[in-house]
């Protein structure tokens, strides 16, 4: 689980640069449309549950796996990571020098799953992992440059087994749809902003993609709390 604290190595960084102060506006319009997905998702969970204990799913097929549905099992944790969102999202922007594109196009692939598999819910429980490995994914496919599997599950907070594991899940579950193209790109802009008209009228997605660069050592300035099955300041629950 990913939480602040740690040895004094997670506390040494150095001051964070002009470009890292700068939060790219994509962030805070995909956080506010995630976290309110999440908790609606979340609270059909709860409700499902409750449902299905109370004996109002037909034919006896309740529980939470009929509630949930079984397409995203692999990115679920344990419970919930303690890091927000909007502080996950920007650990993965400010770590991965991945374009603010990335994060668009990160979205269309989650959006895709949930059209294509609409049993299955985004809730807390695997919201992170399919953040992080779509994120991966769409980097992957837009920018010249970037960092290998095993330095994303760093920044992310998973196993780079487990990461790569991810990758090949959502790939499937995508059947390799991936490609992105400027129009559904631009569409999916408008969409986000237009999600966001209610809570910030003015916040525009930037639409040209932007690197930049950040210190490889700078990725351990958050420790991930040991679960069940993984070693210390590694995993995600």
């Amino acid at each position: 689980m990913l939480e602040e604290g740690g040895s004094d190595e997670f506390h040494r960084r150095p001051e964070p640069s002009a470009a890292d102060a700068s939060t790219p506006r994509v962030l805070t319009i995909l956080s506010y449309v995630l976290e309110k997905l999440v908790a609606r998702n979340d609270q059909l969970l709860v409700l499902g549950r409750h449902g299905a204990h109370d004996g109002l799913m037909s034919n006896g097929e309740g529980g939470p796996g009929r509630v949930l549905g079984k397409n995203f099992n692999a990115f679920h944790g344990v419970r919930a990571p303690s890091i927000s969102i909007p502080k996950y999202l920007e650990r993965l922007y400010k770590y991965t020098n991945c374009s603010p594109s990335c994060f668009v196009v990160g979205y269309v692939y989650i959006d895709r799953l949930g059209h294509k598999y609409p049993d299955s819910l985004l809730v807390s429980l695997n919201v992170h992992r399919l953040l992080v490995t779509s994120v991966m994914v769409a980097s992957k496919m837009l920018d010249d440059a970037h960092y290998d599997n095993a330095f994303y599950a760093r920044v992310g907070g998973v196993s780079n087994a487990e990461l790569n594991k991810l990758e090949l899940e959502l790939l499937f579950l995508l059947d390799f749809g991936v490609n992105v193209s400027a129009r559904i790109f631009e569409s999916y802009c408008q969409y986000l902003e237009k999600e966001m008209l209610s809570h910030e009228p003015t916040l525009k997605i930037e639409r040209p993609a932007i690197n930049r660069s950040a210190s490889v050592d700078d990725v351990t300035e958050i420790s991930v709390e040991d679960t069940l099955t993984s070693s210390p300041s590694q995993m995600l629950d």
